[in-house]
């Protein structure tokens, strides 16, 4: 105990750093080693990465700026493409209603190229009804001179030539008509 009480006694003689435990030539050294190893730090650490920071804070920025911009471009676009959708469905419209309006044009044409070709169709048949019906009557007619002249000659009991019998036939067709 004696021995504590001198140590007690010797540091009560000392500086104050001394009674803390802090030699003030340690302190030194190590301040001179703190202030070396922090200029070698700064020189070749903390600048480097400090400028490493500075860009990668620039590359974010630009990153942020060009998103904004991108984001401004891309509304911008989406309103073109809405403005040409519309475009494009308006004249899309317009192309079906001018499909629609000649589609009834060659409608209403075909309807009449038709009615043409039914009213020449029925012409053609009645001139052709007209034909077959004169030739009808023609051989009927033919028919019936020789009937009728069957008939004369079964009546009269004679027969007569050709040249008499087609001008008997003549004049009783003529006094008929």
């Amino acid at each position: 105990m004696m021995q504590m009480f001198f140590a007690v006694e010797e540091t009560v003689g000392e500086s104050p750093l001394a009674q803390l435990g802090v030699s003030l030539k340690d302190f030194l050294f190590q301040l001179i080693t703190f202030v070396l190893v922090f200029l070698i730090l700064k020189k070749f650490a903390f600048n480097p990465i400090t400028k490493m920071l500075a860009k990668r804070r620039q590359v974010i920025d630009d990153g942020v700026r060009m998103g904004l911009r991108m984001e401004q471009e891309k509304a911008a676009l989406d309103d073109k493409v809405n403005q040409v959708m519309r475009e494009a469905r308006h004249e899309a419209d317009g192309i079906i209603a001018t499909a629609h309006k000649e589609a009834r044009e060659i409608a209403r044409e075909a309807e009449k190229t038709g009615q043409r070709k039914i009213d020449m169709m029925l012409a053609d048949a009645k001139t052709r009804i007209t034909e077959e019906s004169e030739q009808a009557k023609r051989h009927l007619e033919k028919e019936i001179v020789s009937m009728v002249a069957d008939a004369t000659e079964a009546i009269v009991e004679e027969k007569i030539d050709v040249a008499k019998d087609s001008k008997l036939i003549d004049k009783a067709l003529k006094g008929r008509k």
